[in-house]
């Protein structure tokens, strides 16, 4: 009796245990889609939502009068029921010719309603669109109505500096280097370096110094290219904090500036 007692004993025991984990597996609810990765514009990289990868990001630029490239990884239990992108600016101002300009679709294609999509499309930016930052912003549904978004940031404009590399000193007699990348979609007309001081005391056998040169071999009509200079500066400057504007102009006419500052030393 004792071993059949403990038999049926264990059976129920069984049996309660698999009905529970049944009600378990029923209250389980789907997470929703998640976008692993998201890359937009040139220059950047965003791992997203995905928890295996940590978050890399860098300066995301596109240009004006040609197109945006964006590209996802998305991942999902179910099919996905559509995928929203928006593009905006609120600091982006208008000029002469401008127009304000923003982007918002939903995309239904047959290619994205589909589990685990990789999202790319290519945006094209029109001519008129005024430079500035603006915000994209990427949601994704899925069938259940459950939703997913990820959002950053990019420069939209007809000339990208980046990778600057400048020295903040020197020593009056002595050469600084200065160099960046240039993407000018238009291409380069010049490069023009103003360097000039304000205020700064001329001491005796000290000539006040201002620089200004323009650059054209090696640069003009091209649309990627990096400059890098040394720049000498005279052993009769005055010492103090000089003032450095790079201007960049393409065959269009539109302009970039970077600005920067440099402590020129007696010794």
């Amino acid at each position: 009796m004792k071993t059949k007692f403990k038999f049926l004993a264990i059976i129920a025991f069984l049996a309660l245990t698999f009905q529970s984990c049944n009600k378990d597996d029923d209250s389980i609810e789907l997470v929703g889609p998640v976008i692993s990765s998201f890359e937009y514009g040139e220059g950047h990289h965003d791992e997203g939502g995905d928890p295996d990868h940590e978050e890399k990001e860098t300066e995301a630029y596109a240009f004006i009068g040609s197109d945006m490239h964006l590209e996802a990884a998305i991942i999902s239990d179910v099919k996905i029921a559509s995928i929203s992108l928006s593009i905006h600016s609120h600091e982006a101002v208008p000029g002469d010719g401008e127009e304000e300009w923003d982007f918002e679709k939903v995309f239904k294609d047959e290619k994205y309603l589909v589990l685990n999509p990789g999202f790319h499309e290519h945006i094209d930016i029109p001519d008129t669109a005024p430079a500035g930052e603006y915000h994209v912003e990427l949601v994704v549904t899925d069938e259940n109505g459950n939703k997913a978004e990820v959002e950053g940031h990019i420069l939209i404009e007809h000339i990208h500096i980046s990778e600057v590399s400048i020295d903040s000193s020197v020593t009056r007699g002595d050469d600084f280097h200065a160099e960046f990348m240039i993407n000018a979609v238009n291409g380069i007309h010049n490069i023009t370096v103003d360097i000039h001081a304000h205020g700064l005391t001329v001491a005796e056998g000290e000539v006040e110094w201002d620089f200004e040169e323009e650059y054209l071999d090696g640069y003009h009509e091209e649309t990627e290219v990096e400059f890098h200079k040394h720049i000498d500066v005279p052993a009769t400057a005055p010492a103090g904090e000089y003032h450095i504007t790079f201007t960049v102009e393409d065959e269009d006419g539109n302009i970039k500036e970077y600005e920067t500052h440099i402590d020129v030393t007696a010794a």
